[in-house]
């Protein structure tokens, strides 16, 4: 049987991070005895090039990225940044110029970013650490720095202006001088993380591969749904604006409002995001692991209501971070590129 190209990416995505219908269970594993978890990226880290990135000799270029693209953010510049397997790139509405080429960073496969409050943008690799970019120049933060783990799935800002990194060893928080880390050691679930969010009255939640928790400043307590059922191998947290908890993965999509749960599917669930009109957008499997849908749950001028999900786009092969920007426009990252959708149509980017 003949493998297309989009089929040997979703294999070689699965094969490095896990299904993302598995889980690790409770206990937290060895390292050297998970081979299908985030550390997978054991035998590359130190090395100067990550074998599974994807080389492109462009710096500049008019069309978009055409391997897996994992997230999307705008600036306060108004500019797209895209963490992608081929690299940094950035997008000005006309071209896309690739900053890992451009600035000769290290050669590794980009997992997340974000844009702190003083303005600063942030990158997680998979295996090269974290790189902070002030406009200027790049600097990059690794466990020699005092970082827990050179796998970095997210990255988040709390209140006081600390980043959050949440990595394949434990969370990791930069206080703009020094990194504090958070494992199992300190009562952390599980030390595989894979989100990390602040919610209003304070509380940190933290996403991993075993149970999420949250952490009140004195204690770690396991989460736990109305049947006292754990939520397991969660990927995504946030806090909508009326304040209700939304967590996604292994158990499917669920909201919390401080004192009742809705579950609205089963199915697994990479991503959640809150647009500026108070919809809720995912990305989820519709029921197996070649498809993937994009749903929006359309916000309702009731205090706790919340639509049906509309099936926005749905297709072969994973999707993966999803963000708004000042248009109003919907990013979605995929396995071979990103989308913007204008309400009506996608542009892949990708030309005729």
């Amino acid at each position: 049987m003949t493998m297309t190209a989009k089929s040997v990416q979703l294999l070689l995505f699965l094969f490095l991070f896990g299904s993302a219908i598995s889980c690790e269970g409770q206990k937290e594993p060895a390292r050297s005895q998970n081979p299908n978890g985030h550390q997978k990226g054991l035998e590359i880290l130190n090395s100067e090039k990550d074998p599974y990135f994807v080389e492109t000799e462009a710096i500049s270029s008019p069309y978009g990225p055409t391997s897996i693209t994992r997230n999307i953010m705008q600036d306060r510049n108004g500019k797209i940044w895209l963490a992608t397997w081929e690299g940094i790139i950035q997008y000005d509405g006309k071209s896309f110029t690739n900053l890992t080429n451009k600035e000769g960073l290290r050669r590794f496969h980009v997992f997340s970013v974000l844009e702190d409050s003083k303005g600063n943008l942030w990158f997680g690799t998979i295996g090269a650490g974290v790189y902070r970019y002030d406009g200027k120049s790049f600097t990059n933060f690794t466990t020699r720095e005092g970082l827990a783990y050179d796998n970095v799935i997210s990255i988040y800002e709390d209140k006081s202006g600390n980043i959050w990194f949440s990595t394949a060893g434990g969370a990791s928080c930069f206080d703009g001088k020094s990194f504090r880390n958070i494992t199992t050691d300190q009562g952390l679930t599980n030390n595989d993380v894979n989100v990390v969010a602040e919610d209003k009255t304070g509380k940190f939640w933290f996403g991993t591969r075993g149970y999420a928790c949250f952490y009140d400043g004195k204690t770690f307590t396991r989460f736990t749904n109305a049947e006292g059922a754990p939520f397991e191998n969660v990927r995504s947290i946030i806090q909508d604006t009326k304040g209700n908890i939304w967590l996604g993965g292994n158990d499917g999509l669920w909201r919390y409002d401080g004192s009742s749960f809705t579950n609205f599917t089963k199915n697994f669930v990479g991503y959640i995001y809150e647009d500026s009109k108070g919809n809720i957008w995912t990305s989820s499997n519709d029921g197996n692991m070649e498809t993937w849908v994009l749903s929006r749950y359309d916000a309702l001028p009731l205090p706790s209501g919340i639509a049906p999900a509309t099936r926005i786009k749905t297709e072969k092969g994973m999707y993966f971070g999803i963000s708004e920007d000042r248009d109003g426009g919907i990013w979605l990252g995929t396995l071979n590129g990103v989308y913007r959708y204008d309400g009506k149509t996608f542009n892949s980017f990708k030309g005729d």
